[in-house]
């Protein structure tokens, strides 16, 4: 009979599937602790279900620079090789999905520029963070709850519903002479702005408010052909929200300084005469011509006198 051996196990031992066996394929991380240059990415970027992996890994990138990078295609496009047709789509998925969102910005001088902002975590991933259900749920229930605000009355037939309140226009310059002509001369030259571009069609409130800054202009020497210059080049090529606004700003951010008079000619210096010697009382004098003095002039009896010798008659 052959000896039972104690030591062995009773039956044998499954594979756990929970650890790796060496002989299986698959992913092993050997990770170290970052101290410095790195960036935190949450999974739903880096496995987002609906992004492709060019805009998984643009948008990671974009997530890892500095503010005030440029993140344009052009800029993209010059760093990375996949060309700006697909930068370009990249973009759009990460745009769609809330991970970018593009501003447009009015800078100093009245040119429009772009400000692209980039969310690490947009409203769809914030959705899905532990507790973020029932805050949600919280705010539902408030609002319930709270009583709904009273309905806003009617108009009256006739009336004009009130619209939103628009910000009114900042000062313009103001001329030292407000005369009516020179106002009316500004007047043409803001009514005349849109034959030279529609989108700058101005109402009659503006007109009359950006009047005296035009009038400013035309003070200083500058022609009405030079204002409508200054106000109509540069302009940028999207459709102007409010004009008056722009012109507003272009009045008084570029307003010329005022002409340097020129100062008086000075007087021209006397002219001095030869001297001359009088033809009656040989007295000298400066005079342009030979002939009488001043004073045998005025006296004729008393010349006739000298010249003959003999007294003057009554």
């Amino acid at each position: 009979m052959d000896t039972q051996h104690t030591s062995a196990p009773s039956r044998a031992r499954s594979r756990n599937a929970g650890h790796d066996h060496p002989n299986r394929g698959g992913l092993i991380h050997d990770n170290s602790r970052h101290t410095e240059r790195f960036t935190v990415i949450g999974n739903h970027l880096a496995q987002h279900a609906d992004l492709s992996l060019l805009a998984i890994g643009l948008g990671t990138h974009i997530q890892s620079l500095p503010p005030g990078a440029r993140i344009d295609i052009k800029s993209l496009a010059a760093r990375f090789p996949e060309g700006v047709a697909r930068i370009a789509a990249a973009l759009r998925e990460l745009e769609k999905h809330g991970y970018l969102r593009r501003e447009r910005l009015r800078v100093p001088g009245g040119r429009i520029v772009t400000r692209t902002i980039s969310c690490n975590q947009p409203p769809a991933a914030r959705r899905h963070r532990p507790g973020h259900e029932s805050a949600d749920r919280e705010r539902v229930s408030d609002r319930a709850t709270r009583p709904a605000p009273a309905p806003a009355p009617a108009p009256a037939p006739g009336d004009c519903a009130p619209g939103p309140r628009r910000k009114a226009l900042s000062a313009v310059p103001s001329p030292s002479c407000s005369a009516p002509a020179l106002l009316q001369a500004a007047t043409d030259v803001l009514t005349d702005l849109r034959r030279h571009d529609t989108r700058l069609l101005l109402s009659a409130t503006d007109t009359a408010h950006l009047a005296p800054g035009v009038a400013a202009w035309l003070e200083r020497d500058v022609t009405p052909a030079g204002v409508r210059r200054a106000l109509t080049e540069g302009l940028p090529e999207t459709p102007l929200r409010r004009p008056a606004a722009l012109l507003a700003h272009r009045l008084t951010a570029l307003l010329p300084p005022p002409p340097a008079f020129a100062p008086p000619a000075a007087a021209p210096p006397p002219v001095r005469h030869p001297f001359q010697t009088c033809d009656g009382c040989e007295r000298v004098f400066r005079a342009p011509a030979p002939g009488p003095c001043r004073d045998c002039r005025t006296a004729p009896r008393d010349i006739s006198s000298h010249r003959t010798g003999q007294p003057a008659t009554g």
